[in-house]
């Protein structure tokens, strides 16, 4: 089981992907799309085109992990706004909230007393 922990540093994919693709696929649009090292430990999150799946993707140190969620019914409503360089980068509370079909944009959280920030 992977846990969604403050510390750690999550980048989605403003584009829908190719849900044929497996590990390696996803791990090739870290690379190319996100400009990450998808052996930075880094969670990647990537959603189909019709809105109705989620893949996650991380290395744990000794191999990764793919995760999909997909809906019973409807789609995900929250779509990441359009970025020049095709990343959203998420905070662990926005991911949660996705998780779940809300919106990160709208559902009111309590801000970060202090944020944390990865170097």
């Amino acid at each position: 089981m992977i846990q969604i922990t403050p510390h750690m540093k999550i980048l989605m994919a403003v584009e829908p992907a190719d849900f044929r693709k497996g590990i390696d696929g996803l791990a090739a649009l870290c690379r190319k799309v996100l400009k990450s090292d998808p052996f930075s430990g880094y969670v990647f999150v990537f959603r189909n085109k019709r809105a109705t799946a989620l893949k996650i993707l991380v290395y744990d140190g000794q191999g990764f992990w793919l995760c999909q969620k997909r809906l019973s019914q409807g789609r995900f409503t929250w779509r990441p706004p359009q970025t020049a360089d095709g990343v959203r980068q998420l905070d662990p509370h926005e991911l949660t909230l996705f998780l779940y079909n809300a919106d990160p944009d709208k559902t009111k959280v309590q801000p970060a007393w202090k944020k944390i920030t990865m170097t």
